[in-house]
């Protein structure tokens, strides 16, 4: 999944660089929103990863 933001994350820099604001935006967008889940995702992984035993 962090490998999706990353890729969002570059096509919306280089749509920003052509001005193409909208597809920028969009991108951006989808770049944070898949980084937050990837972010909760990984608190989660931390959370359950640990046992107690």
């Amino acid at each position: 999944m962090l490998r999706w933001t990353i890729i969002f994350l570059i096509i919306a820099i280089i749509a920003g660089v052509f001005g193409f604001g909208g597809i920028a935006a969009g991108a951006a967008g989808i770049a944070k929103v898949l980084f937050f889940i990837f972010i909760v995702l990984f608190i989660i992984s931390l959370i359950r990863g640990r046992t107690v035993e």
